[in-house]
């Protein structure tokens, strides 16, 4: 696992649950480092030992857990250019959806060697859609949950979301897109700001 993807477990669990709460982890994991280096790879096993170490210590499922680490990646203040990333994507949380295929090959633009699940998005009929989340590692369609909530909510849009399992190998993520513009979106300017 690449890992910039546990360096983000990391940063999320310090970030909101706090430092001691992430060394709990760390030792319940039985880790013998506190801390993941973002350009190394780790074997999937130790990701694995993590997260159920931190559903564990937070007493709640792990969907619900990777659901919230997917909802940080675009909405915590430290990780803005992550969610610049992904607002390239479209203008309209619509044509963010569409631009789904081509999610793995804009982050390897960033980072060369992350490798993302592919995802594929199949329109059903006019605002209904399912993404399918071909990915190692069961579970990341949770995370696309978090991540297209928070980015809902960012474009303004109402949407209904709904994780349905696992089918032909690869989890399908429903998303029914209620209003587009349901309420004001969060600023978004195609150039970075400096101060």
């Amino acid at each position: 696992m690449h890992g910039l993807i546990n360096r983000a477990i990391e940063r999320f669990v310090r970030d909101t649950y706090g430092r001691e709460v992430w060394g709990a982890v760390t030792r319940d994991a039985d880790l013998d480092f506190t801390r993941f280096e973002a350009m190394l790879d780790y074997d999937a096993a130790i990701t694995d030992r993590v997260l159920a170490a931190l559903a564990r210590r937070l007493d709640r499922p792990l969907p619900d857990v990777l659901e919230d680490v997917g909802t940080y990646l675009v909405s915590h203040p430290k990780l803005e250019s992550l969610r610049r990333l992904l607002r390239f994507g479209g203008p309209t949380f619509t044509e963010f959806l569409h631009s789904l295929d081509d999610l793995p090959a804009r982050a390897a633009l960033a980072v060369s060697d992350l490798k993302l699940p592919e995802l594929e998005l199949r329109e059903h009929a006019e605002n209904f859609y399912a993404i399918d989340c071909h990915s190692g590692a069961p579970g990341f369609g949770y995370v696309i949950v978090g991540l297209l909530r928070a980015l809902a909510d960012d474009y303004g849009a109402l949407v209904l979301l709904e994780h349905k399992g696992m089918r032909n190998g690869c989890e399908i993520v429903e998303v029914r897109l209620m209003a587009a513009e349901h309420a004001r979106g969060r600023k978004f300017d195609l150039g970075a700001r400096t101060a």
